[in-house]
């Protein structure tokens, strides 16, 4: 490892900052175009030493968690709070266009929607059990350390507020020495904390969290590896305006506020179909929706997921005819006879997207698709495949549902010419 002079030239996909060298491209985190940096360098890493030349585009992180700097610093949560937001935002809008210029798709990408800091309502947290009670933070990038937070900008203030509830909990949880998850999710009436860990719990762990959970107002609900402990109250989330009882630790979007803008962009779409298919549909972020215009019929490979949506929609009144089905769609996609009576679709598959259900939607007739992914590559893959099959991109929206962080939201929308 060698300490090197560099100049930050631009941002890559990870958000690390870019110097070209004789030797090649090395990638610093926590740098900004611009920066004149030294780095310890190894390989194509280069560690941040010092900023010698600050960027005109460098800004102070909102976050006293972010950072390269001590061991309360760098918790891993985020990767660009120190960048200035126009060129933050012009850079998380490229992953979209580059995304979709590797596979040849010209396509107008609208600027990126924006969420605001403090609006994250669903949050993985890192927890272990330590000489003190449990250690509750967030994995600095590439590593198993866990940094201990005590806020968190980008999560609601419900979340932030109940982060030494949280923690206590923590505490009750953690019999094993080894490393465990917590998802927490704001939810009507109070958090819903998940909890995934490979330890077993014996009876007297679960009677102990049990009154832990008892004695903390903030918490509704607290779930382990699936099982739920105690649910004082059932937490309740709106989709559009139908109440849901989302199952433990079930996919939910990152925030209310990108939902509700991937809802419009969806239903406005598709508000032409009769007959609506919503693939991956998950607790019924689109489907219960949709289900105030349209006939729909939700399809996800998740039991609990599958029964809150049902529960909801039967329980609504004034929405239209809503079926489910529990199916696999990666190993038993629908095919192209099952699609032949739907008008619209619309498909929010897992990071590794649908390329075999893809396929047979590019040759059906349905008019209108609408595709929502959290990842551009496997997006613009599926998309080759529905533009090949005669569909034409009418509009692709970037939503910063991930603030500062790599990830971004997609909704994508098609439609079959008339022939």
């Amino acid at each position: 490892m060698s300490a090197q002079k560099l100049d930050i030239t631009r941002l890559g996909g990870q958000g690390d900052g870019i110097a070209e060298t004789p030797q090649g491209q090395i990638f610093v985190p926590f740098t900004v175009p611009g920066d004149v940096i030294t780095a310890a360098v190894e390989k194509s890493r280069g560690t941040l030493l010092a900023v010698l030349e600050p960027s005109p585009e460098r800004v102070e992180p909102p976050c006293p968690h972010f950072g390269p700097d001590n061991d309360e610093a760098g918790c891993g949560g985020c990767a660009l709070q120190h960048v200035a937001n126009g060129t933050y935002e012009t850079w998380k809008r490229g992953l979209v266009v580059s995304a979709l210029e590797a596979r040849g798709i010209s396509a107008e990408v609208t600027p990126l929607v924006s969420c605001a800091s403090g609006t994250r309502r669903r949050v993985v947290f890192a927890a272990r059990r330590t000489d003190k009670g449990a250690i509750l933070g967030f994995n600095r990038a590439q590593s198993h350390h866990i940094v201990a937070i005590d806020t968190c900008v980008v999560a609601t203030d419900r979340i932030n507020q109940g982060l030494p509830t949280i923690r206590r909990l923590a505490t009750a949880v953690a019999v094993g020495k080894e490393a465990f998850r917590l998802s927490v999710l704001d939810a009507v009436p109070g958090l819903d904390i998940a909890v995934d860990a490979p330890f077993k719990l014996k009876e007297a762990d679960r009677l102990r969290i049990i009154t832990a959970v008892r004695t903390e107002p903030v918490a509704a609900r607290l779930s382990f590896n699936g099982e739920i402990l105690i649910e004082k109250q059932p937490p309740e989330l709106e989709f559009g305006s139908v109440v849901v009882n989302p199952p433990p630790g079930g996919f939910v979007q990152a925030s209310r506020a990108a939902e509700d803008v991937m809802g419009d962009l969806v239903t406005g779409h598709l508000k032409k179909s009769k007959r609506v298919v919503d693939l991956f549909s998950g607790s019924g972020t689109f489907a219960l929706r949709l289900a105030q215009q349209s006939h729909v019929h939700a399809v996800e490979a998740d039991g609990p997921s599958l029964n809150a949506l049902d529960r909801a929609a039967r329980r609504t009144l004034g929405l239209k005819p809503v079926s489910v089905e529990k199916r696999d769609l990666f190993r038993r996609p629908l095919m192209l006879a099952e699609l032949k009576t739907y008008q619209g679709l619309v498909f929010d598959p897992p990071r590794a997207g649908a390329e075999v259900q893809v396929s047979d939607i590019a040759r059906s007739t349905v008019k209108h698709i609408a595709a929502v992914s959290c990842n551009p590559t496997t997006l613009a893959r599926d998309l080759e495949i529905l533009i090949k099959g005669g569909y034409k991109i009418t509009s692709v929206t970037p939503i910063d549902q991930f603030l500062w962080s790599s990830h971004v939201e997609v909704v994508a929308l098609l439609e079959r010419p008339k022939r």
